[in-house]
């Protein structure tokens, strides 16, 4: 088991650090290529993401809902609003649609939580009881240092920012038994910080000025 746990932890840093980037695929490749290695991960390492959990779809959905209405109330907000406007558009050479419709939750959680919430930290809990659930947030973090290296983030922040969604993320999958739940809220952080900046300008664009339009 300590064997199969070590193995388990590597390969998702390997990809996302390593392999993915050298590949030099555009969104669409990547997306059909994180599909692959969460499907073949999971089958090896024998995830249990139990989607089918009522349980966890009313936690998710109560918890993706509370994300939703505080990207709203931002949007409603003229001086967040202003902030979201000016933020930089890092979205992918595709229409926003196929970005938010099937890249972020295709390509980035379902892959992400098929391979962490339903396959890696359980396996590490089991081998190394609650400490088990910290490990894997923090390789969930990892997982993000090219990415974050490539956009010029700060990596350090980013690394604790990640780890700490990943902690989160593992207690819905703990309190409801699914990785429905965790699913369900990292769409809404994903989805909604993607399109809350391109709305943000839509309205601040607006040529009657009505809202958040210069006047």
């Amino acid at each position: 088991m300590r064997a199969k746990a070590v193995a388990a932890t590597a390969l998702p840093l390997l990809w996302s650090n390593r392999v993915l980037p050298a590949l030099n695929l555009d969104i669409r490749g990547r997306t059909a290529a994180n599909t692959v290695f969460a499907l073949a991960y999971t089958a090896a390492f024998q995830g249990a993401p139990n989607w089918l959990s009522l349980r966890g779809l009313r936690a998710g959905a109560i918890a993706g809902g509370l994300v939703l209405s505080g990207y709203a109330a931002a949007l409603a907000i003229p001086a967040t609003r202003r902030h979201l406007a000016g933020l930089e558009d890092r979205g992918p050479a595709v229409h926003t649609v196929e970005w938010t419709a099937l890249h972020i939750p295709g390509g980035t959680v379902l892959t992400e939580e098929l391979v962490y919430r339903s396959t890696l930290t359980p396996l590490l809990e089991q081998s190394a009881g609650e400490a088990g659930t910290g490990l894997g947030a923090l390789v969930f973090g990892l997982s993000h240092v090219r990415p974050a290296r490539a956009a010029a983030d700060p990596i350090a922040a980013t690394v604790a920012l990640t780890t700490g969604a990943g902690l989160l993320f593992d207690r819905l999958r703990r309190h409801t038994g699914s990785a429905t739940a965790p699913a369900l809220l990292h769409l809404a952080l994903n989805a909604g910080g993607a399109l809350a900046p391109r709305l943000a300008r839509r309205l601040r664009d607006q040529p009657d000025g009505s809202v958040g339009g210069r006047r």
